[in-house]
């Protein structure tokens, strides 16, 4: 039983961090994309939505997807998708793309740059994450305190 108290904790903790990797992964990917200078005209092919939660009364949240084509500087046509655009980006529209050379299909964003923005937005998730990652461990180690201290008292942790 005492093993749950570690291992929900474990849990979140290891959601956290892979969404901290994420986080920082996409940010790091915007900025070589907006840092390397090339651009290229490309167009809106496709809009979609996709939608999670909604059953038992959940709250549902809904991302809206964008897939873009442009021309890299070798002459190759490349898409991709992209996360949370403009919801006034329809299909057609013509669109400034910026990428990295080395890898277009991978580095490519048609966001504008607001560089600030972005990276205040990476810190304030990084700091809520890390605030989840430390909540969990400081319960852990409260727990393992309390029941340290009742194995040494030999006193039960349960409430009357």
């Amino acid at each position: 039983m005492d093993v749950t108290f570690y291992l929900v904790p474990c849990l979140i903790m290891t959601v956290a961090l892979a969404m901290a990797y994420r986080v920082v992964r996409r940010w790091l990917q915007m900025r070589r994309a907006w840092n390397s200078g090339l651009t290229a005209q490309g167009r809106c092919l496709r809009m979609f939505t996709t939608t999670r939660g909604g059953a038992n009364d959940t709250s549902v949240s809904t991302t809206l997807h964008h897939v873009y084509e442009f021309q890299a500087q070798d002459g190759r046509p490349v898409r991709f998708e992209e996360e949370d655009g403009p919801a006034t980006r329809l299909e057609g529209d013509p669109v400034t793309v910026y990428y990295y050379a080395d890898g277009p299909d991978v580095v490519a964003t048609a966001q504008e740059p607001g560089r600030v923005k972005h990276a205040a937005t990476t810190v304030a998730t990084l700091v809520f994450l890390g605030v989840m990652v430390a909540f969990c461990i400081g319960f852990m180690a409260t727990f393992h305190s309390m029941s340290s201290w009742s194995a040494d008292t030999g006193s039960s942790t349960t409430m009357p």
